[in-house]
């Protein structure tokens, strides 16, 4: 790239180029995830259950490369590295390179790279891409929502009992009693049926093209839902926090549906555990 390529810091940037980029780096990161996965990779683990591989850290730092190739000034939130913040910049990169660590350990194909774009504090787009079945899910702010390029919506279900659902567990699911346990034995005796991926993103995604009816989880970090609320958000879905209330990718509580069941999937995630 030329230095006169570079975008002005600060300067607004097309919302199509930004995605664009995200697309090019999600796709590049997926290559190298499925490179490791025939090749072979490193596991180390930061708690009993908990682990990364080197294929995680490759992957994050093709991501950063892709993107600071063509917006240096930007700012970045990666599930490895942390913030980055060499720089002052409205625009926020926040990425979860290889989503559903565990799965892609134990040669699950049900893994993800995620890369979601804040601009002055409000998610504007987000990519995610999984290479094991080459499906990349994109979406830009007021822009709707894609499949491969194809729009997507989510379902049509009206009912809990006419609803597949979708959860998961955190990795200090044996430490805290709010381990989401309870809720899944409640979602189990009024939903159609539940789901454990292993992927928050995946799960994102698969609401806002109506695989999944409804999502929750507790305990999530900014990269597990930056990308992927911005899709369901696109797809007609809503997005809210146990409470009801707007999600905030920084709480870590999550609940996204189709809109048509929000409130009843509320209704079981505050009933009095007895």
């Amino acid at each position: 790239m030329l230095q006169s390529d570079v975008p002005i810091p600060h300067e607004p940037i097309s919302l199509d180029t930004l995605l664009e980029t995200a697309i090019d780096a999600s796709r590049e990161a997926g290559a190298l995830l499925l490179k490791y996965a025939g090749a072979g990779f490193h596991i180390e683990y930061k708690n009993p259950i908990n682990l990364v591989t080197d294929a995680d850290r490759a992957a994050e730092q093709c991501v950063i490369d892709r993107i600071k190739a063509h917006f240096p000034a930007h700012r970045f939130l990666a599930e490895e590295r942390g913030r980055l913040e060499e720089e002052q910049s409205p625009y926020l990169w926040i990425i979860d390179p290889l989503d559903g660590t565990t799965n892609f350990a134990h040669g699950y194909p049900a893994y993800c790279v995620s890369i979601g774009l804040e601009y002055e504090g409000r998610c504007v787009l987000g990519a995610i891409f999984d290479p094991s079945r080459n499906e990349l899910f994109t979406a830009i702010e007021h822009r709707g929502a894609q499949l491969n390029g194809r729009t997507i919506h989510v379902s049509d279900a009206m009912t809990l009992d006419s609803s597949l659902l979708v959860t998961g567990f955190a990795y200090d699911i044996r430490e805290t009693p709010r381990n989401n346990l309870d809720h899944f034995a409640k979602f189990a005796l009024k939903a159609q049926g539940l789901r454990r991926t292993g992927s928050a993103a995946l799960d994102l995604c698969y609401v806002a093209a109506g695989r999944f009816d409804g999502f929750w989880e507790v305990r999530l970090n900014p990269w597990d839902m930056a990308a992927g609320s911005v899709i369901v958000r696109e797809a007609g879905g809503r997005l809210t926090d146990f409470s009801g209330k707007d999600l905030s990718i920084y709480g870590q509580e999550l609940v996204a549906s189709n809109g048509q069941i929000h409130e009843a999937m509320l209704a079981v995630l505050n009933q009095e555990t007895p």
